[in-house]
C-alpha cells in the first residue's frame, strides 16, 4: 500500500509539475522516469540493499535519498496547495482561478522552495537532538517522590543513516543529565543485531540512578526480534515485556510497567498486555507505563495507569501533514494529553526511520522529565 501511494505523489507531480514545463518531450519523459525512481526508491533498496527497514547503504546516499524523496513530498504538498487555493479561486473569478493554477513561475517557485525546504528538513532530522525539559504530575505521586527525574529516548533508529558517533552524542547528552531513571519506549534499531552492533553499543554506557530501561517498538519485530532482546540485555538495558519493576525512591515505591507492540502479532510473539505488566502490583503505588504506542491511552488510564510514556509517532515529522499522524493515533501525536486523568506524553522521538529523513516543524527531542506530586 505504502508504494501505490508513493505512485500516485508521484503521478500527481508529474501532471501538475513536469507537464507544464517548458521543455521538450523526451526531457518530460526522462524526468518523469526519474521522479517516479525517486518514489519508488524504498521499493528498489527493500529488494536490493536488504529490507525496507533498513537498507545498508552508505549514509551519504540515504540523506541523498531523503532529501530527493523528501522535495517530491514537499513539493506535492506544496502543489496541492497551490491547486486547492486555485480552485476556490476559480468559482470567484474564473479568470484569476485559471492563472493561478496554470502560474508556470509559480511552479517553478514551489520546486525551488521544495528543494530547499528539503534540505533543512534533513538537517533537522539527522542532527543530535536537543534536550527538552518538562514537567509532570502524576496522579497518586506520593510528596517523597516530588522532584523524580528521568530522561526518555525514544524512536532511535539505528541505522546507516544515525550510526554509532550519533548514537555515542545522544549517551553522553542523557548522562550529563544524571537522571534517576532511563527509559526507552521502542524502535530501538533498524538492521539485524550483526549488522547493527557497532551503532548500538554506546547505549551499554547509559546510566542512570535507578537503571536503565526499554521496551520494543514496531521496528524491533521487523528484523529478527528474537536475537536482539538478548543483545539489549547485554547492553545492560532491562527489557519490560509486558512486565513492571519496582522504583523506591526515598522510602516510596512506583510501578515502572512495560509492554510489548502489537506488531508481534506478524511474529506470534506477546501481544501487548497491560493487565499483565501491571499484575501483582501495589495497589497504593503510582504508576508510570512505557507504551510505544499512544494509542490505548484511554483503556490504560481506565487501568490505574497515572502517566503514559510513548513514542512512534515522531511528532509527525512536518507541521501540518502531522494532523494525519494524530488522526492514525487516536488524536495523540505529540506532547503532553490528559487522559480522563492519566497524564500521557508523546514524543517526537530522538531519531528516525531512515527511509523518510525530514522534520520541519516537529523537532527531536531528548527528553528530560522531572515528575510533581500532586498540590495537596
Amino acid at each position: 500500500m505504502f508504494h501505490v501511494v508513493t505512485a500516485f505523489i508521484a503521478l500527481y507531480v508529474m501532471v501538475r509539475f513536469i507537464w507544464p514545463l517548458r521543455v521538450s518531450l523526451p526531457c518530460k519523459w526522462v524526468l518523469s522516469a526519474l521522479l517516479l525512481l525517486v518514489a519508488e526508491h524504498h521499493l528498489i533498496t527493500r529488494n536490493v540493499f536488504g529490507s525496507m527497514a533498513s537498507p545498508e547503504l552508505p549514509g551519504e546516499v540515504l540523506i541523498a535519498l531523503g532529501w530527493s524523496f523528501g522535495s517530491l513530498i514537499v513539493l506535492a504538498l506544496l502543489l496541492l496547495v497551490r491547486d486547492v487555493i486555485g480552485l476556490l479561486t476559480y468559482f470567484v473569478s474564473p479568470q484569476n482561478g485559471r492563472e493561478l493554477l496554470r502560474n508556470r513561475r509559480l511552479n517553478a517557485a514551489l520546486g525551488i522552495i521544495s528543494v530547499g525546504l528539503s534540505l533543512l528538513g534533513v538537517w533537522q532530522a539527522i542532527r543530535v537532538p536537543d534536550v527538552k525539559n518538562i514537567e509532570v504530575t502524576v496522579p497518586h505521586l506520593p510528596p517523597q517522590m516530588d522532584g523524580l527525574r528521568l530522561v526518555q529516548l525514544t524512536d532511535l533508529h539505528a541505522s546507516r543513516l544515525l550510526q554509532a558517533p550519533w548514537m555515542q552524542a545522544v549517551v553522553e547528552k542523557t548522562n550529563a543529565l544524571q537522571p534517576d531513571l532511563i527509559v526507552i519506549t521502542g524502535d530501538l534499531v533498524d538492521g539485524t543485531p550483526q549488522a547493527r552492533a557497532a551503532d548500538v553499543q554506546p547505549l551499554q554506557q547509559l546510566s542512570a540512578r535507578y537503571g536503565v530501561f526499554a521496551i520494543p517498538g514496531n521496528h524491533e519485530y521487523y528484523v529478527d526480534y528474537v536475537h536482539w532482546l538478548p543483545a539489549f540485555e547485554q547492553l545492560g538495558l532491562h527489557m519490560l515485556l509486558n512486565d513492571h519493576v519496582l522504583v523506591t525512591h526515598n522510602g516510596r515505591q512506583l510501578v515502572l510497567a512495560g509492554i510489548t507492540d502489537k506488531a508481534a502479532a506478524t511474529t506470534r510473539l506477546p501481544l501487548p498486555d497491560v493487565a499483565a505488566a501491571l499484575r501483582d502490583a501495589p495497589q497504593d503505588a503510582p504508576v508510570i507505563l512505557l507504551s510505544h504506542r499512544p494509542i490505548g491511552a484511554l483503556a490504560n488510564a481506565r487501568q490505574g495507569v497515572g502517566l503514559q510514556l510513548s513514542g512512534h509517532t515522531h511528532g509527525g515529522q512536518i507541521l501540518g501533514p502531522h494532523l494525519l499522524a494524530q488522526w492514525a493515533n487516536q488524536g495523540f501525536v505529540s506532547g503532553l494529553y490528559d487522559v480522563q486523568g492519566m497524564q500521557l506524553y508523546v514524543s517526537n522521538g530522538t531519531g528516525l526511520w531512515n527511509g523518510f529523513p525530514i522534520r520541519l516543524g516537529r523537532a527531536a527531542e531528548i527528553t528530560h522529565i522531572t515528575l510533581r506530586a500532586p498540590a495537596p
